[in-house]
């Protein structure tokens, strides 16, 4: 009989979520950091506050998963 870790699997989700959500804050840290002159930053902070929450409410649904199959449904649009 195979038995699941769910708190790893839990782990495992997060990891996926937090890899996927750096690379789309990637390009907006680039412009906040470089300060380029007509680049709007508090424009690219509103959205990265938009990347953050869309990725908060599936961190709650992590950790909520009783599942394996919850957890990949929490994050089936990212792999």
């Amino acid at each position: 009989m195979i038995s699941i870790n769910i708190d790893k699997a839990k782990a495992i989700g997060h990891d996926i979520r937090r890899a996927v959500r750096a690379s789309e804050f990637e390009p907006l840290d680039s412009l906040i950091a470089k300060q380029i002159p007509g680049i709007d930053a508090q424009q690219a902070e509103t959205k990265r506050q938009e990347i953050r929450d869309k990725y908060a409410a599936m961190q709650t649904e992590i950790d909520a998963a009783s599942s394996v199959g919850e957890i990949k449904a929490a994050v089936a649009n990212l792999i």
